[in-house]
Parts: C-alpha cells; structure tokens; sequence
C-alpha cells in the first residue's frame, strides 16, 4: 500500500538483517578479524586455515584455530570471553593447504603474520591479499 503525506518528512533509514547485526556484533566484541582475499581471481578465499598464536618466554602459544568462511573472513578469531591482552601475536594462515586444495601450486605453504597489540585498542583487522607468488597484507579496520 503506498501512502502520500503531505506537510511531514519521511525519513528512510536501512535495517540490518539479522545477519547482518550478528556480524557485526561479533566482530565488534571479538578483538580480532582476519580475511583472506585471492588477488589471481578477485574473490574470496574461503577455506583458508588460519592460526592465531600469542609469543610467550618459551615460544609461540595457539590460542585458536578457525577456517575463513564463504566470504574469506573469520570475524571473531579471538577466542570467545578471553581478554586480549597487550604483546605480540601472530595470525598464520595455512596456504600451502588450501592451494593443494585448489590444483594449484604455491611458493609460500604458510603465511605468519605478526603484529602487536597495544593496551586500550579495541580491535584488530588483519586482511590478506594472496597470489600464488606474492601476499601483502595491511592494518584493516
């Protein structure tokens, strides 16, 4: 039914989807996202292991290990209720595996990706964009 209205504003604002809002909930709450991007054929790169390990006095500590979904993202790859706590972690996304998986073959198995984690900053984004002979990645939002 379509209404006319005369003499008010109608104001259209966009509801996320259920979804959508869970997304984005667990990514804000959880300090850590990952993505994977495959950069050869510009879409996601699901099904990508991913590591995520804290350096302790003795050595790298896992404290989770999940698989990007359908669109490359883990968007909560902190483990659920933990306190990340400032010191250097490292995000390690199993390549080597999901390339073998695709046919084809790759110069780098695993891809360690370091970074440090400050006290007060509320989340961390770590995206990937691969090749099969090349990765870069950046600080996301």
């Amino acid at each position: 039914m379509i209404k006319w209205m005369t003499g008010a504003a109608l104001l259209l604002c966009a509801v996320p989807t259920l979804s959508q809002a869970a997304d984005s909930a667990s990514t804000h709450k959880n300090p850590l996202s990952v993505h994977v991007l495959n950069t050869q054929t510009g879409t996601p790169s699901s099904g990508v292991e991913v590591m995520l390990e804290q350096k302790t006095d003795s050595g790298w500590q896992t404290l989770a290990t999940q698989t990007t979904n359908a669109d490359g993202r883990i968007p909560a790859l902190y483990p659920k209720g933990e306190t990340m706590e400032a010191g250097v972690y490292r995000v390690v996304f199993e390549t080597g595996d999901w390339y073998e998986r695709q046919g084809t073959e790759t110069f780098f198995p695993e891809i360690p990706v370091p970074f440090q984690v400050e006290s007060g900053v509320a989340h961390y984004h770590i995206p990937l964009l691969l090749s099969p002979y090349a990765y870069s990645t950046y600080r996301g939002s």
